[in-house]
C-alpha cells in the first residue's frame, strides 16, 4: 500500500444503540485524524443498526446473524446456518473491501466478520465496553493486537499487554450537553422550574422500568415532578396512555434521538447499566439511579453498576425489586441535594471524553505499523 492510498476500516457490531453509537464515534474519529480514511460497517440484517448508521452518513452491509433464545425456537434450529452463511458473508466482504483492519464492538455481527479477519490474517482490534468480558470476546482477544477497555483489572479476562485503557466512545452532542438547558426545556415541552426525572431502558426499552413507572405514576404527579420517559417500542403504546392520563408533566417517548437535551433537562436519571449509559452519565455528571438488567450475559450489568457504586458514585436497585422501590427512590434521592452532589463528584471522576480519539490513534498505530 502506497503512503497515499486511503487507509480502510471495518468495524463490525450493533444490536442496540450502546454497540452503535460508540462505533459511529470511533468512525467519526478516524475520519478526524485522517478525512480520507474509508469506512464500513458490518451489521446484522434487520437490526437497528441498519438504519443508524446510514443516518450518521456511513456505509454498512449487513450478515444472516442472530442471538440464541433461551427457549426453543425456529430461530435457534436456524442458528448453525446462520453462523455459516455469516461467516462465509463476512469473509466475501472482506476480499472485496480489502480493509487494513476489522474493530469489533460487540453485537452479533462482531463474532463472524472478525473470526473471518483472523482467518484471513487481517489485524483485529476489540473494543470492549463492560466491565465483565464476554465468552466471544475472551475468544477473539486470543488474535486480536488491541483489547481498547472501560474498566480496571481487565487483565483477569485478556493478555495484559493488549489492553488499552480508553473508556467507551460517546457521541460528541452529549459531551456539549451542558449549554442546552434552555433548548431542552423547549424542545420536552416542559418547566425550567421544576424538577425532572429522565427514565431510559436503553435503545430497547426496559420492561421492569417501564412498569415501574407506569404503577407509581400517581408518586410521581403528586410530588409535581417531570418525567422524561424513554420506553422503548413493545411498551410506547401503554405508556402513552398513561402519560396522556397523567397530564403535561409526563411525556413518554418511544425513542429519544436527542439524548444531549434530554440530559441537559434531567435533574436525576434512572437507567439500566449498560455500558454506554453508564459512559455517559459519567460525562454527563448527572446523579443516577442503576437498574441492571437481568437478561444479559454473565449478569454483566449488575458487574458495571456495581463498578459506580463501589465509588459512591450512584445507586444501584435490584430488577425484582424495582416495582415496589425504583419510584419512591428516585423522588428520595431528587429531593437529597447533598447526595446528588456527592455522586456527581464521584461519577465525574470516572469520565473519559477523549476514549473514542484514544481507539482511533490505537486503530491508526497498528494500521502503521502493518503498512
Amino acid at each position: 500500500m502506497s503512503q497515499s492510498s486511503p487507509h480502510k476500516v471495518i468495524i463490525s457490531g450493533g444490536g442496540t444503540g450502546g454497540h452503535i453509537y460508540p462505533a459511529i464515534a470511533i468512525a467519526n474519529a478516524l475520519r478526524e485524524i485522517e478525512s480520507s480514511t474509508e469506512i464500513l460497517f458490518v451489521g446484522a440484517k434487520d437490526r437497528m443498526e441498519m438504519q443508524k448508521v446510514p443516518a450518521a452518513g456511513y456505509k454498512i452491509e449487513g450478515l444472516w446473524i442472530s442471538g440464541i433464545q433461551r427457549r426453543f425456537t425456529l430461530d435457534n434450529m436456524m442458528f448453525p446456518l446462520k453462523v455459516i452463511s455469516s461467516f462465509l458473508g463476512a469473509k466475501s466482504i472482506i476480499k472485496r473491501f480489502k480493509p487494513d483492519i476489522a474493530i469489533g464492538v460487540g453485537g452479533y455481527a462482531s463474532w463472524p466478520l472478525l473470526y473471518a479477519a483472523n482467518s484471513s490474517g487481517l489485524p483485529t482490534l476489540i473494543q470492549e465496553q463492560n466491565s465483565y468480558a464476554g465468552v466471544t470476546n475472551k475468544f477473539l482477544a486470543k488474535k486480536a493486537e488491541k483489547i481498547c477497555v472501560a474498566y480496571h483489572d481487565m487483565d483477569k479476562f485478556f493478555p495484559k499487554e493488549k489492553i488499552v485503557m480508553t473508556g467507551n466512545p460517546v457521541r460528541k452532542d452529549i459531551m456539549e450537553y451542558a449549554s442546552k438547558r434552555d433548548e431542552a426545556f423547549k424542545y420536552f415541552e416542559l418547566n425550567p422550574v421544576k424538577k425532572t426525572i429522565l427514565v431510559v431502558g436503553g435503545s430497547l426499552g426496559a420492561r421492569t422500568i417501564n412498569e415501574s413507572m407506569a404503577n407509581r405514576i400517581n408518586m410521581i404527579v403528586d410530588a409535581d415532578v417531570q418525567l422524561i420517559w424513554q420506553t422503548g417500542k413493545a411498551y410506547f403504546e401503554k405508556a402513552k396512555e398513561v402519560a396522556v392520563k397523567a397530564g403535561d408533566n409526563i411525556k413518554a417517548y418511544e425513542f429519544i434521538s436527542r439524548m444531549d437535551l434530554a440530559y441537559a433537562a434531567a435533574d436525576i436519571v434512572v437507567s439500566r447499566a449498560g455500558a454506554l449509559s453508564i459512559s455517559e452519565l459519567c460525562l454527563v455528571e448527572k446523579p443516577c439511579i442503576l437498574v441492571p438488567s437481568p437478561n444479559v450475559a454473565e449478569d454483566h450489568q449488575t458487574k458495571n453498576a456495581m463498578a459506580l457504586v463501589n465509588s459512591n458514585a450512584a445507586l444501584m436497585i435490584k430488577d425484582n425489586t424495582a416495582i415496589e422501590v425504583l419510584v419512591p427512590a428516585a423522588l428520595k434521592l431528587l429531593q437529597d441535594n447533598v447526595k446528588q452532589e456527592i455522586y456527581k463528584e464521584n461519577i465525574a471522576k470516572l469520565a473519559k471524553p477523549d476514549a473514542a480519539k484514544e481507539i482511533a490513534m490505537a486503530i491508526m498505530e497498528i494500521i502503521k505499523k502493518r503498512s
